[in-house]
């Protein structure tokens, strides 16, 4: 084939555009060996602009020629790979993967749904002193708790008890009585070290734990320390969730948790199904005073596999047998 052959069939290539497939085999290598050589040619030379831009369109063909060639192969690797997608097996990431399916055998998560009081302060509290146990304030939304489909607050309406018989304020009822903000009144314990604890009435698997102290203005309330238990008396399977007592003023060990400003979100405490019947939470005042406020506590649970089938052990009085008369 001559040389003004091949150059005939180029133009005709670019005039056709990508509605033939791109050139293949003996032709394909020749266009090639022809470009090698213009390029050999030129190498030694140094051009100046003019006269650069004159080989340019002396040459214009193959130069075009080039670049139909690897358009050519660009589109077609789009065209072979434009269903590839999330629902395609594809290696790599290619979105979010689902916590669970239904062939898994785990529980659907969900985002914690919680119900907030309304906003009883300003956004930037100025009447805390700062501290290096202190967590630097922030009013925007916290990121949502992932917690198993079916998570409610099984604290609400479930007895409590308090450290303190005779408090300042309220009833220990109404920490579980649903009512979040301060206006609908709340349990005031006294100075010192106090606490609440509450009777779930059977073990849960606790996924969460939200405690709103007095909010309708700032304070920081300190050591914070929030237990759960499988017996009353804590006693026994006793676990820690929360503790911000740098110090140990309270003996129940130092705590890595950094105290905070309350507000009408609360302290909520991700627990992560941890099994118990008792939850009790302590305080030992606040920046305000050494009273410690319980406006409302949260739990959050499912139920136990098998909790109901537990067998409680009869406790009988026998009478002494008659040798020891």
């Amino acid at each position: 084939m001559r040389a003004e052959d091949k150059d005939e069939d180029l133009v005709g290539i670019l005039k056709a555009g990508y509605d033939v497939p791109p050139p293949t085999g003996p032709f394909a290598e020749d266009l090639l060996e022809r470009m090698r050589g213009e390029l050999r040619a030129a190498r030694p030379r140094h051009l100046g602009p003019g006269r650069a831009v004159l080989a340019l369109w002396r040459h214009w063909r193959l130069v075009a020629a080039a670049a139909l060639v690897a358009g050519l192969g660009i589109g077609l690797a789009v065209v072979a790979n434009r269903d590839v997608g999330p629902d395609r097996d594809v290696p790599g990431a290619v979105g979010p993967v689902a916590e669970s399916t239904p062939d898994s055998g785990k529980p659907r998560m969900v985002a914690l749904d919680v119900k907030l009081p309304p906003v009883e302060f300003g956004p930037t509290p100025k009447n805390i002193p700062p501290s290096p146990y202190l967590e630097k304030y922030s009013a925007g939304p916290r990121p949502p708790l992932m917690v198993p489909e079916g998570t409610t607050n099984v604290a609400l309406g479930k007895p409590v008890t308090a450290s303190d018989n005779e408090p300042v304020l309220g009833e220990a009822k109404m920490v579980t009585d649903g009512n979040k903000g301060t206006q609908q009144g709340h349990l005031e314990l006294g100075p010192g070290k106090q606490w609440v604890q509450i009777d779930l009435k059977e073990p849960y698997a606790i996924h969460a734990i939200i405690v709103w102290h007095f909010h309708a203005m700032p304070r920081v309330y300190h050591d914070v320390v929030v237990q759960v238990a499988g017996d009353p008396d804590f006693i026994e399977n006793v676990r820690t969730v929360y503790n911000n007592d740098y110090d140990n003023s309270s003996g129940l060990g130092i705590g890595k948790d950094l105290e905070y400003i309350e507000d009408h979100r609360g302290r909520l405490i991700a627990t992560g199904g941890i099994p118990a019947r008792y939850v009790r939470l302590h305080s030992n005042g606040n920046s305000s005073n050494d009273l410690n406020d319980y406006v409302e506590v949260d739990v959050y649970g499912t139920p136990v596999e098998g909790a109901g089938d537990k067998q409680v052990p009869l406790k009988a009085e026998l009478p002494r047998p008659a040798a020891l008369r």
